[in-house]
Formats: C-alpha cells, structure tokens, sequence
C-alpha cells in the first residue's frame, strides 16, 4: 500500500525528508517534519517483500520521489542499498579490492 497522490499533501519538500525503514519482511516509508511540529505523513507501507535494489527503486518510483527529492534518512543498510553498494561482510573492506 502506498500514497499515489503525494501531489495532494499540502507540504513544501524542504520542510520534510523522507523517513525508510525495511527489515526481511516489511518495506516502510513515512515524511518527517524537520522540526517535529507536525505529525508524520505514511506514503508506503509493504508486506512480503525483500529489502534489495528492486524494491527501493520501485519505492522512490512509485511515490513521485523524483519530483521532490526529500532528504532520505535511513539505517545504513537502506543507504547501501540506494547507494549500490555491496551489502553484508566482504573478504576485502576497501571498495577498490
């Protein structure tokens, strides 16, 4: 379930970031008020699907996040996985090995 009419929230995309949480099972997304005046905004909430680069990238897809461009604030795994980077331990920690 998501928000398709993020057009229709009244909100100026400077005075919000974009809040994703995701474990094995569950995909979330909310806006976050910078100053915490004004309560959270739900925009995505999934059920039964893996955390990879698939699904992040139909997230931001499916709610306009093109258009906005919130700052994202995640866990570093989230972060790995919009940055593209490889997830879990390596044999070698340097990006360049």
């Amino acid at each position: 379930m998501a928000c398709k009419n993020v057009d229709g929230l009244s909100h100026c995309s400077d005075e919000w970031r974009l809040f994703i949480n995701s474990s094995k099972v569950t995909l979330k997304a909310v806006l976050l008020h910078n100053g915490n005046v004004l309560p959270f905004i739900p925009v995505a909430h999934t059920f039964g699907i893996k955390e990879s680069d698939d699904s992040m990238k139909q997230l931001l897809q499916y709610i306009n996040y093109d258009t906005y461009e919130w700052n994202i604030c995640a866990d570093l795994q989230v972060i790995a996985l919009l940055l593209g980077l490889q997830l879990g331990y390596t044999k070698f920690p340097c990006f360049l090995c």
